[in-house]
């Protein structure tokens, strides 16, 4: 909130007008699928932010130029099942890459299952939008191509 005051109210202690700016998160819809008016359709608020978070999480660290800790680097966790590694060093890495790199969400909880046999892990990001604190649920599915 904002309070804006003018010469013409008098006293500018006491007179004011309070204002308030409504944020749209937008982002273009990754699919690229195209409008029949030729554009391509974007996401828009939840959508947007559930978008940005699985691109965040399904990023490998060195991927983006110049930003080479960008990444939820889950991808070179599959490799490394096998070892001392537990979910709650995943979920870890994830709370930390959607804090660090999506101001637009609040983690609440991060649930990780470990299927070691197949070399995935299933998880489920449960999360704040911050404009409005409507709590939305995001499962991602990664696992090793052979």
């Amino acid at each position: 909130m904002a309070k804006a005051f003018s010469i013409e109210d008098g006293n500018l202690m006491n007179a004011s007008l309070v204002t308030s700016v409504k944020r749209l998160h937008s982002d273009i819809d990754c699919s690229f699928e195209a409008k029949p008016s030729g554009d391509i359709y974007k996401k828009t608020d939840a959508a947007a932010v559930k978008q940005a978070i699985k691109n965040l999480l399904m990023t490998n660290n060195g991927e983006r130029p110049f930003r080479s800790t960008f990444g939820g680097n889950l991808q070179s966790l599959l490799f490394a099942l096998d070892t001392e590694l537990d979910e709650s060093d995943i979920a870890r890495a994830i709370k930390h890459a959607i804090t660090k790199y999506e101001p637009r969400a609040i983690v609440n909880r991060v649930n990780v299952k470990m299927n070691s046999n197949f070399n995935s892990v299933d998880v489920t990001v449960i999360f704040q939008l911050v404009t409005t604190l409507e709590t939305l649920s995001l499962n991602v599915t990664v696992a090793r191509i052979r």
